[in-house]
């Protein structure tokens, strides 16, 4: 049994199966999440075969447990369904827009979150793919996503093989404002951002990429400009290709 507190990303699963029962018990209980007009503006497509993990693989940059994990879930926000529903039904939707995209994906991370949560109380092991929105059109091309369906989230699902150490976070004092925000000081950022920097791998990290903060590492390596505007783009592509924008 886990919970939050000892919440680890597992990407080594052992070879023992994910039922489809468990599986369809954990995401039947996580549909009671919160979600906007009771819509479950939300789909989950579910991937058990080799070759459809090998076809999905090259989106999320190949990281092997894609291909390694007994199941991936990718978690669409989707209004195609209530659009339909709502069509057989004398009512005309009006849902091809942003905001109902952000409607949508706010219900689906919602939904994937309480799912990760319900997957740690039964001691599976997941990894959350923010990859998922980096190069949606090859998702979208691959699991036939119709329009007003978004690929938001991929998870990653097995018994885990691994227990990595806790990854760090920011003290509460650090993201909680009383009443209005309060903007950052320098003296702020060193005392909330200490134990980060001065973490024994982290100070590893930017010694052997010859970097002279941690903050280099993500604004020159890891998430660049470049690759962050380039990104955007496809993103709003795809937004634009599922009728969204």
């Amino acid at each position: 049994m886990k919970n939050l507190t000892t919440r680890r990303t597992i990407r080594q699963y052992s070879d023992k199966e994910v039922s489809q029962e468990l599986l369809n018990r954990l995401m039947t209980e996580a549909s009671r999440t919160q979600t906007m007009g009771n819509l479950q503006l939300y789909s989950v497509v579910v991937t058990r075969s080799a070759e459809m993990k090998q076809k999905l693989a090259p989106a999320h940059f190949n990281q092997p447990m894609v291909t390694a994990a007994p199941v991936v879930l990718t978690i669409c926000a989707d209004f195609n369904r209530t659009s339909t529903w709502a069509r057989c039904r004398q009512a005309e939707p009006g849902y091809d827009n942003f905001l109902s995209f952000i409607n949508a994906a706010t219900d689906a991370l919602l939904y994937t979150q309480t799912l990760c949560n319900l997957m740690d109380e039964e001691g599976l092991g997941y990894c959350y793919l923010g990859t998922t929105v980096y190069m949606p059109q090859q998702i979208i091309d691959i699991l036939e996503l119709p329009q007003l369906v978004m690929p938001v989230a991929t998870l990653t699902v097995g018994w885990p093989a691994e227990e990595p150490p806790l990854s760090d976070r920011l003290p509460l004092e650090s993201f909680i404002h009383e009443e209005t925000y309060t903007d950052y000081l320098a003296k702020d950022i060193d005392t909330y951002y200490y134990n980060k920097e001065h973490l024994a791998e982290n100070l590893h990290f930017v010694e052997i990429n010859h970097k002279e903060t941690l903050a280099q590492i993500f604004t020159d390596i890891r998430y660049t400009r470049k690759d962050n505007e380039a990104m955007s783009e496809g993103l709003l592509k795809a937004l634009k290709c599922q009728g969204f924008v």
